[in-house]
């Protein structure tokens, strides 16, 4: 359960934030009004609320794997929401950012004894 559960975790936290930002983007870059801001803000603050429930105690490996969901996702929104149309590069990228979160949240617990 505890794998499921962070994988959920990193989803809903990237819907909100990606979300939250391209509301706000949305606000000031298309002129879409205020009320797209606020909503984009409360998504924002719901994403920090979300990553805190993450099961690992270390906000830095939380906030450090989370980057490679975030990659993967912009470019996932991006694809949905917006129309855009990745290049290969883009793909490669978000799966290279994929393997690095997997490997900082998954790695077997380090002993003591390191660094």
């Amino acid at each position: 359960m505890t794998t499921a559960r962070i994988i959920i975790l990193f989803v809903l936290a990237a819907v909100a934030e990606i979300g939250g930002a391209w509301l706000i983007w949305q606000a000031v870059r298309e002129n879409r009004g205020w009320l797209f801001a606020l909503l984009g803000i409360v998504a924002l603050g719901a994403y920090g609320f979300i990553a805190a429930l993450q099961p690992d105690a270390h906000f830095g490996r939380v906030l450090a794997a989370y980057g490679g969901v975030f990659v993967a996702g912009s470019l996932a929104w991006g694809i949905v929401v917006d129309g855009f149309k990745p290049t290969t590069w883009d793909y490669v990228g978000s799966g290279v950012a994929l393997l690095g979160a997997a490997i900082i949240i998954f790695a077997p617990a380090a002993s003591s004894t390191e660094g």
